[in-house]
């Protein structure tokens, strides 16, 4: 079976929708007049970018096929709705925003690869891309080197800041460690397993878990660790190890199509995730799209927002992406923070009055945008986001039921002191 007929992967159809389709409710969140004044492009583009008296390009870098598209499409699709609501708003300084959508094929060197040419060739004004930690830690360089903007939208582990990186997501201290504090205090839980991907940020991420469960967690401790390439699909060793050992908490950071398996074979062994508490970092609505909600009701995520969310700005963005992409689709923390890539760049670009990477890098810290659908967030010094941590429980609907969240936004700390 290909990647692209797997269940779960969202149709080529729906990636091919209309533009024009979008509903726009996010024109009113700015509260800007539609059209303005426009600057002469040479007082505003002073470094050759794609940018002309009418027009400004961005790129778009995600991975539409392979093992990571179950993940990434929804990011995707969430930016082209922000661009074309902003474009429907009149645009960035004037300028309608046009995009060239590049592959990155779930492979680390394409991403390299795309990334320079949306920088080097296309002169990309600003690029919303990647997934993976593995995808951005091949991107980096290239972005610092060429001087570009890329706008990061997936939770990682941190252990990461850059001029050239806006990081829309959570890091560790947002999601791990909350994460973990939450699960040690509302279940009891002194036993923890951990699983995940074999790639950079699984591995990094139970590093620091495991640091927060052994150091900081009194009288807790990790009962076994493995890792499983991305896209694997056998999991029945590690599951009969986990009946084996009875974890209070299954620990999951499985990325992209592996979940699919890892949860049906959970089901199918007869761990019920409403007895066994599991904790995922990793699994959003779109992955449950392809695992199947009676395969994972019962497990918690700890993520900063859910499509269920209850806020007048998910109200508007939750209709606008369905009457887009279809009824049927879902949207987890990722996609929403892709959404938020495009917005947080015009606001950006229209504080420093220019398209520059080097001003828009320094005009980035106190950017606010009280349109997002997670609720308002804020960009800080360190080029991370100020956001709620969230924890929802999945519901055999593919949704999740949000059980708790942070009364405030909380800093972002991308360098945890004792975690590194």
């Amino acid at each position: 079976m290909s990647d692209e007929t797997k269940p779960g992967l969202k149709s080529p159809l729906r990636r091919k929708l209309l533009m024009g389709m979008a509903a726009l409710p996010a024109v009113s969140m700015l509260g800007r007049p539609a059209f303005a004044d426009v600057p002469a492009t040479s007082a505003v583009n002073t470094t050759g970018l794609a940018v002309t008296d009418s027009e400004v390009t961005v790129g778009i870098l995600h991975s539409v096929t392979g093992t990571m598209a179950i993940s990434e499409t929804g990011s995707v699709e969430a930016e082209k709705l922000a661009i074309e609501q902003i474009n429907a708003a009149g645009g960035v300084l004037g300028r309608k925003i046009k995009f060239i959508q590049e592959d990155g094929a779930s492979d680390w060197p394409t991403f390299a690869e795309k990334a320079k040419k949306l920088l080097v060739n296309d002169k990309c004004a600003a690029v919303m891309g990647c997934w993976t930690s593995a995808s951005r830690k091949a991107v980096l360089p290239v972005f610092e080197q060429y001087n570009g903007m890329l706008y990061y939208p997936t939770f990682y582990e941190g252990l990461e800041q850059s001029k050239n990186v806006i990081y829309t997501g959570q890091e560790a201290t947002q999601q791990i460690i909350a994460g973990l504090d939450w699960v040690n205090k509302t279940k009891g839980a002194k036993s923890f397993y951990l699983l995940g991907s074999d790639y950079i940020w699984p591995r990094t991420s139970n590093k620091i878990a495991r640091k927060h469960i052994e150091n900081h967690l009194q009288g807790c401790k990790v009962v076994g660790e493995e890792y499983f390439p991305l896209g694997s699909t056998q999991f029945n060793s590690v599951i009969n190890k986990i009946k084996l050992t009875k974890p209070d908490v299954i620990y999951a950071i499985i990325v992209g199509g592996s979940n699919v398996a890892f949860y049906k074979q959970l089901k199918a062994a007869g761990i019920d995730l409403s007895k066994q508490t599991l904790l995922t970092i990793s699994v959003t609505e779109d992955e449950i799209d392809g695992i199947g909600g009676e395969n994972i009701a019962g497990a918690y995520a700890c993520m900063k927002y859910f499509q269920s969310l209850d806020n007048p700005n998910n109200k508007a963005f939750v209709p606008a992406f369905k009457k887009m992409w279809g009824e049927k689709t879902v949207i987890g923390d990722v996609t929403q923070a892709a959404y938020l890539g495009p917005w947080l760049w015009k606001l950006t670009v229209e504080k420093a009055q220019s398209f520059d990477i080097d001003k828009i890098a320094a005009a980035s810290p106190g950017v606010e945008f009280k349109g997002a659908p997670e609720g308002y967030v804020r960009i800080h010094e360190n080029h991370h986001l100020w956001s709620k941590t969230r924890v929802g429980r999945a519901k055999a609907d593919g949704q999740y039921e949000l059980i708790y969240e942070t009364a405030d936004l909380v800093e972002p700390d991308p360098f945890p002191k004792g975690y590194q």
